[in-house]
């Protein structure tokens, strides 16, 4: 069977538990990304499996967004603004979907992990964030044999955004930055200045999981330490897929309305 860009496949020798996105064919290896999960792959044509059900997104995240249960009568309040900064089109429209559902304002733009470096200045620059979100694709290559952040396919360039952005804003309450795709290097993004970062265990983190966590902090009071715990277990897969410091929300509250 022949598989063409764009096709959604599974592969066997994982038992086709994953949904991948066929990115570009080269020299007979096919090389994926994930439809839920920010995790890059390659395989050669005979792992393969088509997908041919109906794909259903987000459905379990969206049917529960419910507006914020704010006490308008007396209050204002003013939602932490976010920076979204993505490798994938599609999970960012997702992530931007899911925000609106919420009333957060929030900025989206696309780009490449090699580019995020790069840029990261100028986007905190001109959109002056609360929260900024830097994440894509990645993966842990064990074949490799070490721990080092060479290990993985863009941890380094995470990190480094990382670092770019804490040059721009050292203070962890005045810039919020949540990083890292499927099984990034955590504490190397942890240690280079982020409030949160994936993954603790090496697991994939789901196509929403930044965006949760930037929700939380965003609808989260400026005055108020998060609960740490309780923003961590409102992602697919808890704490085994992004980790944190306890960080004070982003949220101001005035009155009167």
């Amino acid at each position: 069977m022949d598989f063409n860009i764009g096709d959604i496949v599974t592969r066997n020798s994982y038992n086709n538990d994953t949904l991948f996105k066929i990115i570009d064919i080269k020299d007979d290896i096919y090389f994926l990304v994930g439809i839920n999960v920010r995790l890059c792959a390659d395989a050669y044509k005979d792992d393969l499996k088509l997908y041919d059900d109906d794909l259903r997104l987000d459905e379990e995240f969206l049917s529960d967004i419910k507006k914020n249960n704010l006490n308008r009568n007396d209050y204002f309040y003013l939602p932490g603004k976010i920076l979204h900064i993505d490798s994938d089109k599609d999970y960012l429209n997702r992530c931007l979907k899911y925000y609106e559902g919420f009333n957060i304002m929030a900025q989206g733009i696309y780009l490449l992990e090699n580019q995020m470096p790069i840029k990261i200045k100028e986007l905190l620059e001109k959109y002056n964030p609360d929260i900024v979100v830097i994440t894509g694709h990645d993966a842990y290559y064990k074949k490799r044999g070490d721990e080092s952040i060479s290990s993985y396919k863009n941890s380094l360039f995470f990190k480094q955004a990382i670092e770019e952005a804490r040059k721009y804003e050292k203070s962890h309450e005045k810039l919020v930055i949540i990083a890292g795709g499927c099984q990034s290097d955590y504490e190397e993004l942890i240690k280079a200045g982020a409030n949160f970062a994936s993954s603790p265990k090496r697991i994939n983190i789901h196509a929403l999981d930044p965006a949760i966590v930037a929700t939380k902090m965003s609808l989260s009071d400026v005055t108020n330490d998060i609960d740490l715990k309780d923003v961590l277990e409102n992602t697919k897969y808890g704490s085994k897929g992004i980790g944190g410091i306890i960080t004070k929300g982003t949220m101001h509250v005035g009155y009167p309305r």
